[in-house]
């Protein structure tokens, strides 16, 4: 699977979706198809990639650091995802604003750096 996220985080990343500090409003970004017919635990892989990527990146931290802080905030994340919020996830590869607020209370909850 590839990386992700933006905004949720932007999981929200490189197709902007995973990455909780983003929004979507700023910019949308293009889906990326794997996300389409994922499953909650092939999700979860997914966002973890994400999050690893992305917080390495801005954080200059090895991705193997952040492995377990980022596997707690995408495993707390999507668990916490309803399924309309999570179908949102598939369809755009990024949170919805319910999501996304999720997302950055599992950020802190996981103690990861809150994304700029």
């Amino acid at each position: 699977m590839r990386a992700l996220l933006p905004a949720a985080f932007a999981l929200l990343l490189a197709t902007g979706s995973a990455f909780a500090g983003a929004s979507s409003s700023n910019f949308p970004p293009q889906p990326d198809p794997d996300t389409r017919s994922m499953t909650r635990s092939q999700a979860k892989v997914y966002v973890a990639e994400g999050c690893s990527k992305q917080w390495a990146k801005s954080s200059g931290l090895d991705g193997a650091q952040l492995s377990s802080a980022c596997t707690c905030y995408a495993n707390r994340t999507v668990d916490r995802l309803n399924k309309a919020e999570f179908a949102h996830f598939q369809e755009k590869s990024y949170f919805d604003d319910a999501g996304r607020e999720k997302a950055l209370r599992a950020v802190d909850a996981c103690k990861l750096p809150r994304p700029l």
